[in-house]
């Protein structure tokens, strides 16, 4: 009961401390519990299976953490309308089954190698695994610890340094140091040391606020220019407008939206993630000759200066096998094809630039590690919009440049925007501002879409740059370089948005730098795995020597 208790405990704390409505705080908290629960059961317990036990009691804990906090899942639908248990369990189990291994190779190794080699390898082996979430194809980074202060700019200004895996990386020193600091009032109960102890936890936690404290307000980075945006909202919901109606329709509101609210001279007009076509996909070999996309520079001739940034379906056909990409699917005629979730600048007698999504969403967007899974699980993609199929994406982000300002604009796409390094990738190519394009009604009004926005907020941060954020449906915002929301929209509304967006050309440290403290923790977890197994072969017994046969002759 006890280990029930403390892992309950643990995942109270961990689901209580998640944007958009927790408290960050009891973070610092959140995994010393479960530090318990595995000390104490590998220490003290007449447990005969130790280890299944502690996979045990941090598994409920985790799984009860990924439930409360994205149980949102649940909002997407089937195309029969039911609601999809597939797009909730399966995340949510696995997820939970992956932080539970973590802690399980901490126990292994805290047990060979003891406790404060153990407490050094936890922390390197879940910035490992946090960075490992960020990069592969099952990737689902939304629980990582840094995101937790995504609602409090003024605490983590520091990311701009460290980026939110500094943050995770923050998070961790602080619930081992109060697991260590508990540990040591538990063996002596000796005053003085817990005074000690509390007063470097507390320092630990409070220093990197105080220092964000006062980069917030001394903010002084001067921007170089602005651009005005008029961010498009048109509210269509995905299940049953948005592939249901006529794309000449869908088009026909979306610049209508824009002509009604355009007052005085609009650089920017971006619209949402898949704004265009609706049902199916605009051939990129067709672009110039699309009714849609001419349509889209008529619309600029009657706005002189005016680009139009949008996200759009896509496909690109291969002649034959020979030149088709490792993405490309056969349709049931035989025909390569890629597909893609693009963004598009608009420009009247120039032509039409593209840039395809390079993070994929895993199960909707892209079926991971095909090869192995696909046999074991059959068709499991979910069904939202457009095709089933793994789509196609771009090796290198690209910048959308204004030819009639300095405008330079880096064409995120929804789920991109979770990414800290790389999204820093636009800002190495020279992006100036951030425009995100994002469809976030699939899970409905939830904490979904909240999050995501949420998220957002720390790019500013980490780049530096402001940010435009065009919502399908809410929500629509203005964020600037401090990761203060300006200005943003309702989920729901069917609107407009408009921002006079700054400019930066500096380059954080965390631009240049990367996930560093991921790569530093990576050799540290390696140089442990290698010194453990070099103890064990310096500590394995020598064998027993030969005895020495003597035969005597007779």
């Amino acid at each position: 009961m006890k280990y029930i208790i403390l892992s309950l405990l643990s995942a109270v704390l961990l689901s209580i401390s998640w944007p958009t409505y927790g408290i960050p705080f009891f973070i610092f908290f959140a995994l010393v519990p479960l530090l318990i629960i595995e000390h104490d059961i590998s220490k003290f317990s007449k447990i005969k299976r130790k280890g299944w036990a502690i996979f045990g009691f941090t598994y409920l804990s985790f799984l009860i953490w990924n439930i409360v906090t994205t149980g949102w899942l649940y909002g997407a639908k089937n195309p029969d309308g039911t609601h999809s248990l597939f797009a909730v369990v399966v995340p949510v189990l696995f997820n939970s089954l992956f932080y539970a291994f973590v802690f399980q190779c901490y126990h292994w190794y805290k047990n060979a190698q003891g406790t404060y080699f153990g407490l050094v390898f936890f922390v390197a082996i879940w910035m490992v695994w946090e960075k490992l979430h960020l990069s592969w194809e099952l990737t689902w980074p939304w629980l990582n610890l840094g995101n937790v202060f995504a609602d409090y700019p003024q605490l983590i200004q520091w990311y701009d340094t460290l980026g939110s895996t500094g943050g995770s990386f923050w998070i961790l020193l602080v619930n081992v140091y109060a697991f260590y600091t508990l540990r040591i009032w538990e063996a002596g109960r000796k005053r003085k040391p817990l005074i000690i102890n509390t007063l470097i936890l507390l320092g630990g936690i409070g220093l990197p606020m105080l220092i964000s404290a006062q980069q917030y307000q001394r903010f002084d980075l001067k921007p170089t220019g602005s651009v005005k945006v008029l961010m498009l909202q048109p509210e269509l919901d995905p299940y049953t407008e948005k592939y249901s109606k006529d794309s000449l329709t869908i088009l026909n509101d979306l610049l209508t939206l824009a002509d009604e609210n355009s007052k005085g001279q609009i650089d920017y007009y971006l619209g949402p993630e898949t704004s265009l076509p609706g049902f199916g996909s605009i051939s990129e070999t067709g672009f110039e000759q699309s009714e849609l996309l001419n349509k889209v520079k008529g619309f600029l001739t009657q706005h002189p200066k005016s680009v139009f940034a949008t996200g759009i379906s896509s496909h690109r056909f291969y002649p034959n096998e020979k030149e088709k990409s490792k993405t490309a699917y056969q349709t049931a005629q035989g025909i390569y094809v890629d597909s893609y979730n693009s963004a598009v600048q608009i420009i009247p007698n120039q032509k039409i630039e593209v840039y395809h999504k390079g993070k994929l969403v895993p199960g909707v967007e892209i079926f991971p590690y095909m090869t192995f899974l696909k046999p074991l699980l059959g068709d499991a993609m979910l069904n939202l919009g457009g095709t089933t199929a793994s789509l196609g994406i771009d090796e290198e982000r690209k910048v959308f440049s204004n030819p009639f300002n300095q405008g330079k604009m880096a064409p995120i796409i929804c789920y991109e925007s979770i990414y800290g390094e790389f999204v820093t990738d636009y800002v190495k190519k020279g992006a100036n501002f951030l425009g995100i394009m994002t469809n976030d009604s699939w899970w409905g009004e939830t904490q979904g879409h909240e999050q995501l926005m949420a998220y957002a907020r720390m790019r500013a941060i980490e780049t530096r740059r402001e940010i435009a954020r065009s919502a399908n449906s809410g929500i629509s915002a203005h964020i600037d370089a401090r990761g203060d929301v300006v200005a943003d929209t309702f989920y729901g509304d069917k609107t407009t948005l408009f921002a006079n967006v700054n400019l930066y050309e500096h380059q954080t440290f965390y631009t240049r730098a990367g996930d560093l403290l991921s790569r530093l923790s990576l050799f540290v977890w390696g140089f442990l795995i290698v010194y453990m197994l070099i103890k064990k072969y310096q500590n394995r017994k020598p064998a027993a020597p030969m005895k020495k046969i003597v035969i005597k002759r007779p």
